[in-house]
């Protein structure tokens, strides 16, 4: 072949390719459309967020409301006022409550000292007291059914250790029946007859000091 007719095939070769006969593009460049998606898609559900438009979560593994005794009186493991005790007007202190589990039907409420020097001394015995109530106010009587205490009488009867520091428990039962039992059952009884009828329990605990 001529050095011409070479040339000539040369610069045709050249003007093709010239004319749009591009290479294939590099897979950063096929990939480059696909990723400029993705934020977009991740703004959007930030967006969501946002206007309170909260992420799905599951549901199923939250457990039940936990029951709360509480006394606006004291707070948990602190000093129970002089005025709910013996040395002063001995009435009892206002508690609210609240988480009673569904199915309840009743509730019952004792109060006892571990700390006595004879073995738990029984301070005041409460049951069914209906299930939408929702606390006692201070000094309530008449609601539900009294029970007997450690001095054999019923009703509340306030802290009043020999000497010393003791602890006072506040047991709240939320019960799934009303207990066949007449007033002023002792708190053994009502114990033995809230078994297996207990859906929930609050405790809240005072002490006091003489």
């Amino acid at each position: 072949m001529s050095k011409l007719m070479t040339t000539l095939v040369v610069v045709g070769l050249l003007a093709f390719t010239a004319a749009g006969c591009m290479p294939n593009p590099e897979p950063a460049e096929m990939a480059g459309p696909l990723q400029e998606e993705k934020p977009t898609e991740e703004a959007s559900h930030n967006e969501g967020e946002e206007n309170g438009e909260a992420p799905h979560t599951d549901e199923e593994g939250d457990g039940p409301m936990t029951m709360a005794l509480t006394s606006p009186a004291f707070n948990h493991e602190e000093a129970i006022p002089k005025k709910f005790s013996c040395d002063g007007e001995d009435i009892s202190p206002e508690l609210d409550w609240f988480g009673t589990p569904e199915g309840t039907i009743s509730l019952a409420l004792i109060m006892d000292d571990p700390d006595a020097p004879g073995g738990i001394w029984v301070h005041w015995v409460l049951y069914n007291l209906p299930m939408d109530l929702s606390g006692l106010r201070e000094g309530m009587t008449g609601v539900g059914l009294d029970g007997t205490n450690s001095w054999n009488r019923t009703g509340y009867g306030g802290p009043c250790p020999p000497t010393g520091t003791h602890r006072y428990f506040f047991k709240l039962y939320a019960l799934g029946k009303n207990l066949d039992l007449e007033s002023g059952a002792d708190a053994g009884t009502v114990l033995e007859a809230m078994e297996g009828h207990i859906l929930g329990q609050a405790e809240l605990m005072g002490t006091y000091s003489r």
